[in-house]
């Protein structure tokens, strides 16, 4: 009588589609409809520009559809496990064996824009194949098909990999290096390319022997090795599902082990004492050792700020080398910013205690600056020792302090002001690097961090610009008043809304109230805002304040910056341009939606 039960693959397959579109189709309002429309527009506007390079730059088709791969590839690992909507412990009581229910979210997982954008970018396969007559165009073809379903499927068995074998610190902090090495190279890898010689004919050999690269290599190849090298990605596609049922079987037995690793071994640094604080700093210190989410965030943060600097020596470009432990405390700021979210709904037992949300708040703040500050002064003095360059002392040595007290301050003003609620950590299913947060959410206020934290430094940083070692000064009184002041307003915060807190982390946001529809924006300036506040950093900082400072410091290296590449006459206009571009980016995401809300509002009145 089982097999009267078991579901025949099709039906499965389309109930597995049903029930993905319906899940985005209950999903898609606000924030979530605006990231999507704008995430669909610009991967059009990817996926057309690579068809573009087909038919205008052949030669660089392979290195474009290999950036296509890397992110199906390192996307899960980024949004901390691929925000998987259908997830396989749903799943498990269904009587259809892995295999099937394997086939049946694999269809699922095509059920979405992100699937259709790639096939669109992979019609560049059969466009490129038209220089080979029809025979190129019919390879094409095929191959933009299998393609498709192998980046699809290596970013599944990704996923899976992560959710089954990421079981301890260590695999965890190899999981957040991996995430920082890739980021690195997004930003930088054009050194190490320039550096190794991009036009070598061995790396043309890689980016074809890479799966993104097999439909140009069956194109160039002849009838027999194209049609082997087909049959070779069907063959590919297979052990891929093949592996990913097996996982996935795997994945749901083992999920009740949750992801918090074994307590044996536990570091005591801190004492039991009569201080609030320091019992508070000694629980958050043993946090940062045994949550696994916190350990990955923590080795990204570090491998981004070491990676990033070392790609720029490859072409001798020395001058990011100082700022490793800078760029680190940032880093780390960025992913710590919802400390409390991330702890779940342990928040009760402070607001239990009565007085302690001060010392919550303080223990907080000290912890971390244990965590991060040690290896930031290490990684500051030894990257400014090794690099030669005497002239950043005075920007390490005032920065250092303002940045580590501005981290600490405003990281628990974020976590109380703008929590993002997750899921416990004793509750998390079978991925143990997802937190169950809203990753938009966390994405956005890691970006928020990214330009706040910096943003306490400016003081000493223009000290520095007046008097260099007035800024050591400086930096540090800024620190201190950034950490002190930011956390009381924290923790007199914490103090008052502490029980909204927990409420929100309990049941998550409350509904909008119908007639705060009209204070909505249109859709398409949400979509503007949207693109405004992703790429505005970019003519704002790496196009336009680092040249400024290379040319006031005389530093000659053009690296990957516009302005420098220019003649001398043209590269102070083009900077200001550069700078006048990102706050006009910026100034139009912050004010047009305020402007927009105030009209609204008096149109109701």
């Amino acid at each position: 009588m089982a097999h009267l039960l078991t579901p025949r693959p099709a039906a499965l397959a389309q109930h597995m589609i049903r029930l993905r579109l319906t899940l985005m189709r209950n999903t898609l309002r606000g924030d979530n409809a605006t990231n999507l429309y704008t995430g669909v527009t610009v991967g059009l506007a990817l996926a057309i520009g690579t068809i573009v390079v087909a038919v205008l730059w052949p030669a660089h088709l392979p290195l474009t559809l290999a950036a296509w791969l890397s992110g199906w590839i390192f996307g899960p690992i980024l949004i901390g496990g691929g925000n998987e909507a259908l997830r396989p412990e749903y799943f498990s009581m269904l009587p259809a064996p892995p295999r099937r229910i394997a086939a049946a979210l694999l269809a699922g997982a095509f059920a979405g824009p992100a699937p259709a954008v790639n096939l669109l970018a992979l019609l560049s396969l059969p466009v490129y194949g038209w220089r080979y007559g029809p025979t190129g165009v019919l390879i094409g073809l095929v191959a933009a098909v299998t393609t498709l379903v192998t980046m699809i499927m290596l970013s599944r068995v990704i996923i899976a990999l992560i959710g089954l074998f990421v079981r301890s610190r260590a695999t965890a902090a190899a999981v957040g290096i991996v995430v920082g090495t890739a980021i690195a190279l997004c930003s930088n890898g054009w050194a190490l390319v320039i550096a190794l010689g991009g036009s070598d004919s061995w790396i043309q050999r890689l980016l074809r022997a890479l799966p993104s690269g097999w439909g140009v290599a069956a194109i160039e190849a002849s009838w027999p090795v194209a049609l082997a090298i087909l049959v070779g990605g069907v063959v590919v596609i297979a052990l891929l599902l093949a592996a990913w049922s097996a996982l996935l079987a795997r994945r749901v037995v083992s999920s009740a082990r949750g992801g918090v690793p074994p307590r044996r071994g536990a570091p005591r640094p801190l004492p039991a004492t009569t201080s609030g604080a320091r019992i508070t700093a000694a629980k958050e210190l043993r946090a940062w050792w045994r949550d696994l989410v916190r350990i990955q965030l923590l080795a990204t943060a570090f491998s981004y700020a070491l990676i990033t600097p070392l790609l720029l020596v490859t072409i001798d470009a020395w001058i990011m080398v100082p700022f490793i432990g800078l760029i680190a405390i940032v880093m780390a700021a960025a992913s710590s910013a919802n400390l409390y979210g991330s702890d779940g709904t342990a928040l009760w037992l402070t607001l239990m205690t009565p007085g302690a949300e001060r010392a919550d708040v303080r223990g907080r703040q000290l912890a971390w600056l244990l965590v991060i500050g040690p290896a930031a002064v290490v990684l500051s003095l030894a990257g400014t020792l090794v690099s030669g360059e005497t002239w950043a002392w005075p920007w390490v040595l005032g920065l250092l302090p303002a940045l580590l007290g501005g981290g600490a301050g405003v990281i628990v003003l974020l976590a109380v002001t703008s929590l993002v609620p997750g899921t416990d950590p004793h509750k998390r299913g079978g991925n143990p690097l997802s937190t169950g947060a809203d990753e938009t959410a966390e994405t956005s206020l890691a970006w928020l961090v990214l330009f706040a934290v910096p943003a306490t430094a400016l003081p000493a940083a223009g000290a520095i610009l007046l008097d260099p070692w007035a800024g050591v000064a400086t930096g540090l009184l800024t620190g201190a008043l950034s950490a002190w002041g930011l956390g009381r307003i924290a923790y007199r915060r914490l103090e008052k809304r502490g029980i909204e807190l927990l409420n929100l982390m309990k049941y998550g946001p409350p509904p909008q109230p119908a007639e705060s529809a009209t204070a909505e924006l249109p859709l398409v300036h949400r979509i503007g805002v949207t693109f405004c506040y992703a790429i505005a950093w970019l003519p704002l900082f790496p196009q336009g304040l680092v040249p400024m400072f290379m040319k006031i410091f005389g530093v000659e290296e053009p690296v990957w910056f516009l302005a420098l590449h220019l003649p001398p006459i043209w590269q102070w206009p083009t900077i200001i341009f550069m700078i006048a571009l990102g706050l006009l980016m910026y100034g139009y995401a912050i004010l047009l939606p305020i402007r927009l809300n105030s009209s609204s509002t008096a149109a109701t009145r």
